[in-house]
């Protein structure tokens, strides 16, 4: 049996504000589940949680993404609304998001943040300079338009999550389903939300340089999967452009000279040179099989959607 939309809270230490976020999620979609997916808080999140109706659940590997990913397995619906525990997105766009997924065929709507009020409520500088590296980096790499890739308020059909892998454990698991939607031609819609910043007494569990690393080290990890071709094919230029460069001073001596003095440097280039053919060579292989892989998901994605219809009419 599917729900007709599943709320979707991971939480970890945020007993100041799930009692607000679970009082917004029932004001705004009344007809909702809630799952609050505690991930081993130590304060009061959970009693709270409970006591406030929602459905507890627990997932002890720690990181958001080990949360999400247990979400996805364990929960059937035709709309799922991902939102964090902090009380920092307002919901009153949660239905129309949600409408787009069960009404219009889409995927995926994303609650942007950077076109509303982030910049004026975040008071963290790096924060604000990483988000807007981030969607500037997936927009050139991916030659997309996306308005917010790091948001944690997002709305999911059920064929995307469940063909969605997930291998990230951490915060970087926004990115990658942001990344996953546009490689895979989605459909993807972006909804104006506003933005407010944490409360003061309740701390961010984000590391601004740490974890901004890890989402940095993700969408070049990310490119390398979904575009290995390009990706291969600038390194091989690299190896061959530094393999010219020492290469063409033999080969001005052996013009001049008709001898070659510096035989270490040839033989060098020589390897140099094969190293960027054959690293080219690996980016067309794996190439072929992300094509593949890429065959695959929308075999998958057929699937999901045929369960999907059976669970409806069951």
């Amino acid at each position: 049996m599917l729900d007709e939309i599943a709320v979707l809270i991971p939480c970890y230490n945020e007993e100041k504000t799930i009692e607000k976020v679970i009082t917004d999620c029932k004001t705004y979609l009344p007809d909702a589940k809630i799952y609050v997916y505690d991930n081993n808080s130590t304060d009061k999140s959970v009693n709270i949680a409970f006591s406030n109706g929602a459905i507890v659940r627990h997932e002890y590997k720690q990181g958001k993404g080990n949360v999400v990913r247990a979400m996805f397995k364990d929960v059937d619906a035709k709309c799922y609304l991902l939102v964090d525990a902090d009380d920092t997105y307002s919901l009153k766009n949660a239905k129309e998001m949600c409408n787009y997924v069960l009404n219009e065929n889409f995927d995926m709507v994303i609650g942007d943040r950077l076109s509303s009020t982030y910049f004026t409520e975040n008071k963290r500088k790096f924060h604000n300079f990483g988000n807007k590296l981030v969607l500037n980096i997936i927009n050139k790499f991916f030659k997309t338009d996306i308005k917010d890739v790091m948001t944690g308020f997002r709305c999911m059909s059920y064929e995307f999550v469940k063909t969605f892998p997930i291998l990230t454990k951490g915060f970087e698991i926004e990115t990658e389903m942001t990344i996953h939607t546009i490689y895979h031609n989605l459909n993807i819609k972006n909804i104006i939300v506003d933005y407010k910043d944490r409360p003061k007494d309740s701390p961010s569990k984000l590391n601004t340089f740490e974890d901004g690393f890890k989402v940095i080290n993700e969408i070049l990890n990310l490119y390398k999967n979904y575009k290995p071709l390009q990706f291969f094919t600038f390194f091989a230029i690299i190896l061959s452009i530094i393999a010219t460069i020492f290469f063409i001073p033999v080969l001005i001596e052996f013009t001049k000279t008709s001898k070659v003095d510096k035989f270490p440097t040839l033989i060098t280039c020589g390897y140099v040179y094969i190293a960027a053919i054959l690293t080219f060579f690996v980016g067309l292989i794996l190439s072929t099989i992300a094509e593949n892989e890429k065959k695959h998901f929308e075999q998958n994605y057929i699937n999901a959607k045929t369960t999907k219809n059976i669970l409806l009419k069951g």
